[in-house]
């Protein structure tokens, strides 16, 4: 499929070719959901703790007698039931990720890739080299009309780029290294350079 290339400026350069196989695909919902829940579980701390009968600062000491009080059967006031007590079966520091194989990582890449193509929000644009203010760069972003927006430009982003942009609202940038489903479909424009494609190409052929 061909696409065309424009400046940041507004003007136009040309087109570019965009692989079947990274932007053509028919987005499946699932896919995009099974990748996003992946992400999101490995990024959850998981540091949540409850404290359990053996934690918790109680006497240990058994309350009353065992026989004669006509009560129920206790022992020592940090068992569950009673306020202050321990907590029983809450959480526990753990991790909340699991595994998907790198393929169906780079099949989940794709389809955000493709969904982002078939709903008209993907925009290639020639290079980010030379922008060095941030008032410039807000201003040719607000007359795109980029409203919230993720770049991806090539192996490396340019610093000159990065600092320009770090201050305008709604506009991040990745490397294509850091291209992944959740950020592609939080946003509502994905910008890719020329670089960021054949980049993408290599990483995901």
């Amino acid at each position: 499929m061909k696409l065309d290339v424009i400046k940041l400026d507004g003007g136009k350069a040309g087109s570019v070719e965009l692989s079947e196989d990274l932007f053509g695909l028919e987005p499946r919902a699932d896919i995009l959901h099974r990748m996003v829940r992946w992400q999101r579980n490995n990024a959850q701390a998981g540091t949540h703790k409850v404290k359990t009968r053996s934690e918790v600062n109680y006497s240990t000491k058994k309350i009353y007698r065992q026989k004669g009080t006509g009560g129920a059967r206790h022992g020592a006031r940090s068992a569950p039931i009673f306020r202050g007590g321990g907590i029983y079966k809450g959480p526990v520091v753990r991790s909340h990720g699991h595994d998907l194989t790198k393929k169906f990582r780079k099949l989940g890449l794709r389809h955000a890739l493709s969904a982002k193509a078939k709903a008209g929000e993907l925009v290639v644009i020639e290079s980010v080299d030379g922008v060095t203010k941030t008032g410039a760069l807000a201003k040719q972003v607000k007359d795109l009309g980029w409203k919230r927006a993720l770049v991806i430009d090539g192996a490396t982003v340019s610093e000159d780029f990065a600092v320009a942009a770090r201050n305008i609202e709604g506009l991040d940038i990745l490397p294509t290294m850091g291209a992944n489903v959740y950020d592609i479909l939080k946003r509502d424009t994905l910008v890719i350079t020329k670089a960021g494609i054949e980049a993408l190409e290599a990483r995901l052929k």
